[in-house]
């Protein structure tokens, strides 16, 4: 729903609920017509996970509708003007093979120590102890998708001036520090670079984004903001994120001397 009215993605996702009740079957069944997964069939018709055309093509099969499904997707939704699919942040960290973050206000929250992590939440007025905590927690079970069978690759920007603004104590900025060296240097998905701080100004200082390519080949972005994120999907968006992420990755220093400022700042806050 967009503005109170629904979108042809939405009407696509009610549409296929309905035909799976009226032939009387569970998502189970369907599941099993269509070899696919109970657990994709419930996500896709709660919204959560956009349905592929084959999919659609199996699912038109098995109902027996004539390639209705398939002809919706290609034919309405593809005219959408709003934001077809929302995933929430924690499902695309889940479902992303690669990711391109920047950040010119914090570390990223996938390379955060609990102790720097803890010192952001804390300078929140508005969170009451619970929040915190509950927040701290989600974010440091969030940075598992960096290890794992299929760890999730990150290529991070961060701003200098990041790396020495103090969240915390001197050794909570240390600590810090020295660990985003350390993935850096060992993590086989990591790169990081340095935007130092003689750098003139450029279009990342705008705010940070995320740039994310999901398992199943889809492209989108993610906008931090003070209450929640925004996601975005639309072509013009994505090109438009592309060309800032260009220009702010070409204001960077290269991977070993962005390793070796990470270990000078670090040594900086002892």
């Amino acid at each position: 729903m967009t503005g109170g009215q629904m979108t042809a993605a939405a009407f696509l996702v009610a549409e296929l609920r309905r035909a799976r009740m009226r032939r009387g079957w569970s998502q189970e069944e369907l599941a099993k017509a269509v070899n696919y997964s109970p657990s994709l069939v419930s996500a896709v018709e709660l919204g959560q996970q956009p349905p592929a055309a084959k999919y659609l093509e199996l699912v038109d099969r098995a109902l027996e509708t004539g390639g209705l499904f398939g002809r919706m997707l290609t034919e309405l939704v593809s005219l959408d003007k709003a934001q077809v699919w929302l995933r929430g942040w924690r499902a695309i960290l889940e479902q992303a093979r690669a990711l391109r973050w920047f950040d010119p206000l914090h570390v990223p929250g996938l390379f955060q120590t609990e102790p720097y992590a803890r010192a952001v939440f804390e300078a929140d007025d508005l969170l009451d102890a619970d929040e915190v905590e509950r927040r701290l927690n989600d974010r440091m079970e969030s940075q598992g998708v960096l290890y794992g069978d299929r760890p999730v690759r990150v290529v991070a920007v961060v701003d200098e001036a990041v790396l020495r603004r103090r969240v915390g104590s001197r050794k909570t900025m240390s600590d810090q520090v020295s660990h985003l060296a350390r993935l850096a240097t060992e993590h086989p998905g990591v790169r990081l670079h340095v935007v130092p701080g003689t750098a003139e100004e450029y279009p990342g200082l705008n705010g940070p984004f995320i740039l994310a390519t999901l398992r199943d080949g889809v492209d989108l972005a993610f906008l931090g903001g003070q209450i929640g994120g925004q996601e975005l999907d639309q072509p013009e968006n994505l090109r438009r994120l592309l060309r800032t992420w260009e220009a702010t990755l070409g204001a960077a220093l290269p991977p070993q001397e962005s390793i070796d400022r990470l270990r000078e700042v670090a040594e900086s806050w002892n």
